[in-house]
């Protein structure tokens, strides 16, 4: 009932509000005067609200930026989403710079420059200073940005380590599968045409390398400090295997394998101290809109010291063992 009210008292102070400036031009034109033309009074005072409109935006744009600049991504955890958030926090400042220096121009000039009797506007069509200064300081910053990313980039592509640790992950409508590979190091042969119901992954089983691979559904674990190497299939559409917390992604195609690599520094048990919520995990979403159940494709990740990692994978079943 008291919502109703208050649209009835909203709608009713619309309609006085319209009425009112009626009756405002009205009397104008009793004046004679033009209701369409505004006075200098009239400009000089909608420049001066312009104005001081200019401190409740830089107010209400700096106190979201406080409020919410913290919770735009999840505290990095692996080596890389730290350099990554720094060449963010890079370009976030030189954008809020602009944005600032650019809104109070636009601000002063129309409170400085508003139209009144007697002022004309300075015509000219080219300014070879303006035209100097407005291409070569955007270029210098566009330099340094794209020199600082591409050598981001460069170090987050390198090859990874040769002790890193190797993990397939496979997608498919609307699941995950991590593959590990055995006492050899290597993950075996595989391909679609063997894929079938006791075979979701198309592994051969003929195939010696592949018989102590590990398969794991659910959750995988990655050890701490250690270099891991993801490899990632499809089995229908493109995917995106995204783990927020490491600042990582990576489209999975059908038909074709694409890879990237990382290295944790928080584990699990120590981020869910940090947070204090000890329900806490990691996680690998989809973030491609694959299908109707996309927001429910993904997999909790598990963050282990060596230690902890190594008897995890000591208990999981190899692929031959779980086929007989």
């Amino acid at each position: 009932m008291s919502t109703l009210l208050l649209i009835i008292v909203a709608v009713l102070g619309v309609i006085v509000l319209v009425q009112l400036l009626k009756v405002t031009e009205l009397a104008k034109v009793l004046k004679n005067e033009k209701p369409w033309e505004t006075t200098d009074s009239e400009n000089r005072f909608h420049a001066g609200l312009l104005f001081l409109f200019m401190f409740v935006f830089f107010g209400f744009s700096i106190w979201l930026m406080v409020s919410y600049g913290d919770k735009l991504l999840p505290v990095a955890a692996s080596e890389h989403g730290v350099a990554t958030d720094a060449l963010l926090d890079i370009n976030h400042f030189v954008i809020t710079v602009v944005f600032f220096i650019v809104n109070f121009i636009l601000f002063f000039f129309a409170f400085r420059y508003y139209k009144k009797d007697g002022r004309k506007a300075t015509f000219f069509t080219h300014s070879n200073r303006l035209e100097l200064l407005w291409t070569t300081v955007p270029a210098l910053f566009l330099a340094v940005i794209i020199i600082y990313g591409l050598n981001t980039w460069n170090t987050i592509t390198a090859e990874p380590a040769e002790d890193a640790v190797l993990i397939e992950l496979y997608s498919k409508q609307f699941d995950w599968t991590a593959r590990y590979p055995g006492n050899d190091g290597k993950l075996g042969d595989y391909h679609y045409t063997l894929i079938d119901g006791t075979n979701p992954l198309g592994i051969n089983k003929s195939d010696e390398g592949s018989q102590d691979d590990i398969i794991v559904k659910g959750e995988f674990h990655i050890p701490v400090n250690k270099d891991i190497s993801f490899v990632f299939r499809s089995q229908d559409v493109i995917h995106s295997a995204y783990m927020p917390h490491f600042r990582a992604q990576m489209n999975t195609v059908p038909g074709m394998t694409t890879q990237f690599h990382f290295k944790p520094t928080i584990t699990t048990a120590q981020m869910r101290t940090n947070l204090n919520n000890q329900e806490f995990d990691y996680i690998l979403l989809c973030n491609k809109i694959c299908g109707s159940a996309h927001y429910n494709m993904q997999m909790n990740i598990i963050v282990d010291t060596e230690e902890d990692y190594n008897k995890w994978l000591k208990e999981q079943k190899t692929f031959l063992s779980a086929q007989l």
